[in-house]
């Protein structure tokens, strides 16, 4: 994400987005920030809270689910006081962790990958394979570009300490991939617990994965939902849309997004609503801060009181909007990689 769109959110502009970041499981050492929360969703499920704190990238969501033979982690965070919060909910539940299933391959959800593989040497990764291709092209590229603002004096500390967790995370991206790729859409089990599995392809990335518990009525959607503002910088609009569709065809009660807080149907709805209004209003004459403005004002009641947020979403809005100016409605990184069709 460029500068200009992180105004009081984050600083990672300088590493090319606010969403991908990294932190590698050799900085793990114990961190100075608490280890947030978890909330329970629903029986059995919970939700460890990702975030923005200042000067740092950002986490995003990871969702947990309790299943016969141990526990199932959608999502890991980036850094070491997200993968304690995931760990130390594993130890509450006297549970091994046995499988993680990673959404997409944006940093901020699959960076506690090796750390979680190291706690539990028996667990299996699932997600798509479009991270092969990020690794060779968007994320060498974001590595490139990021090196230089590690000598730079106005860049604040703790996010040149972030930048030099990606560098390295990058560096060993090998260890981040799965061990079993999602081919297709269907029913899958993990640990005992029959989810099902939707593959999408060219949406947020080449290659997304949703999940919906049908007993629970939970769907969980990773960065197809991301609040304060969709996150475009590798996304295919047209795919992304027509995935929402496909969530709003699911009778889930809980969605559980990538970015914010756990959603009803209607909270839901209202943002696909603004979502779709916003790609289109992007791909029309009216200007950028409109556009932005009408988003922020579309989604005002999933944001809360708190007028920054409202402010993050416009300013990221209307980065947003260049972004898919400039490549004929999409990011230049839509479809950076082959994927299986569901």
């Amino acid at each position: 994400m460029h500068r200009s769109a992180l105004a009081g959110v984050a600083t990672l502009a300088v590493v090319a987005t606010v969403a991908f970041g990294i932190a590698a499981a050799a900085l793990a050492a114990p961190s100075p920030v608490a280890a947030p929360e978890p909330r329970e969703v629903a029986p059995g499920v919970w939700m460890i809270p990702g975030g923005i704190r200042p000067n740092r990238q950002p986490d995003g969501n990871s969702v947990i689910f309790d299943a016969h033979a141990g526990l199932v982690v959608v999502d890991t965070g980036r850094h070491a006081w997200h993968r304690e919060a995931i760990l130390s909910l594993a130890r509450a539940q006297k549970k091994d962790i046995v499988a993680i299933v990673n959404t997409h391959w944006h940093l901020d959800h699959v960076s506690g990958n090796p750390d979680l593989r190291a706690a539990y040497p028996g667990l299996r990764v699932y997600s798509s394979n479009a991270i092969d291709g990020a690794l060779t092209g968007f994320l060498r590229a974001s590595a490139a570009d990021s090196a230089a603002y590690l000598d730079d004096p106005k860049i604040p500390e703790e996010t040149r300490a972030d930048i030099r967790a990606d560098l390295l995370t990058v560096e060993n991206g090998a260890a981040l991939k799965p061990d079993v790729v999602i081919p297709a859409s269907g029913t899958m089990t993990f640990g005992g617990l029959a989810l099902g599995v939707r593959l999408v392809p060219d949406a947020v990335t080449a290659g997304d994965v949703w999940l919906y518990d049908p007993e629970r009525r939970v769907a969980v959607l990773g960065d197809l939902v991301t609040l304060p503002a969709p996150f475009l910088d590798t996304a295919c609009p047209q795919g992304w849309k027509a995935a929402l569709d496909e969530v709003a065809a699911t009778p889930f009660e809980v969605a559980i997004p990538g970015h914010g807080a756990p959603m009803t149907r209607a909270q839901f709805l209202l943002y696909q609503a603004a979502f779709e209004a916003f790609i289109d209003c992007s791909a029309t004459t009216v200007s950028r801060d409109d556009c932005a403005a009408r988003w922020a004002d579309s989604i005002r009641p999933l944001l809360g009181d708190d007028p920054l947020e409202h402010d993050r979403a416009r300013g990221m809005a209307a980065y947003y909007v260049d972004v898919l100016r400039a490549n004929g409605g999409r990011s230049k990184h839509c479809a950076v990689a082959p994927v299986a069709n569901p």
